[in-house]
């Protein structure tokens, strides 16, 4: 990146070289029981963040709600949210409607499984889960081709991003350890901890399916909207290592339900 600007004479202020290469020499002393702070501390003087894997560890277990809140307090939290998500919807055409879509498929599954889940710390993860994805290149969030290896990597970090803005936040917790761990899988083959069914938190298990499903529609969208989402369906329920298994046939019932009302 710093080549880049370089040759196309740009500012490197944002690059923030001086704190990464102190932090780099910082890191080359440190004994081993203090490696993983400093390369914390690293990578958030660098990007402004935590590493998405130490946001979920420190907000595991943790019980947090918006009870220090007054409603209108966090009513005024979740309109910032909703402008935020929409802003990210304003980065691509195909986007467009994309967060009331999640929302009423998750709080409508959360509904069916008696609101196990807080509906407005939901409904906070929800708008919040992607907005990572603005901090970065838009080559690689916006890419509709296969990405590559590094790309992947590039693209694990975006829950950690939005997970420590709501984690910042007083009262949002709950949402924030939904958004950073939305992209686990209950066989611990996902992102970024790795972390099996038993440790994610359900509003991460809904908001996995509802993902998921949107993304597929999207992938099919060429075909139509009723064979877009049969497929979508059919690749949701075909997933039972990546979705967790109890939130399935609520998602199902929601959809059967939108199909009879239309």
């Amino acid at each position: 990146m710093a080549v880049a600007g370089l040759f196309s004479g740009k500012s490197l202020d944002s690059l923030r070289l001086l704190a990464l290469v102190q932090g780099l020499e910082k890191l080359a002393l440190a004994s081993a029981p203090d490696m993983d702070e400093c390369a914390c501390g690293l990578i958030e003087a660098v990007t402004g963040f935590r590493p998405a894997a130490e946001v979920s560890k420190s907000l595991r277990g943790r019980a947090s709600s918006i009870s220090s809140k007054s409603k209108s307090q966090a009513a005024d939290d979740l309109r910032f949210f909703r402008t935020l998500a929409e802003q990210l919807e304003a980065r691509s055409p195909l986007f467009k409607g994309r967060t009331l879509r999640l929302l009423r498929l998750a709080m409508e599954a959360n509904q069916m499984m008696g609101k196990t889940v807080d509906p407005m710390q939901l409904e906070a993860a929800v708008y919040m889960h992607d907005i990572g994805m603005m901090f970065l290149p838009e080559s690689v969030w916006l890419k509709l081709e296969r990405m590559t290896a590094d790309e992947k990597l590039i693209l694990h970090a975006h829950p950690g991003y939005a997970a420590g803005i709501l984690s910042r936040m007083d009262g949002w917790g709950v949402a924030a350890e939904m958004v950073a761990q939305h992209h686990e899988m209950p066989d611990g083959e996902g992102y970024p901890l790795g972390i099996k069914a038993k440790e994610i938190c359900a509003g991460a298990k809904i908001l996995a399916i509802v993902d998921a499903f949107e993304a597929v529609m999207l992938k099919h969208v060429n075909r139509g909207r009723n064979r877009s989402l049969l497929r979508a369906i059919a690749e949701i329920n075909a997933c039972d290592n990546q979705f967790a298994p109890e939130w399935i046939e609520p998602f199902n019932q929601v959809i059967r339900r939108s199909l009879e009302a239309r």
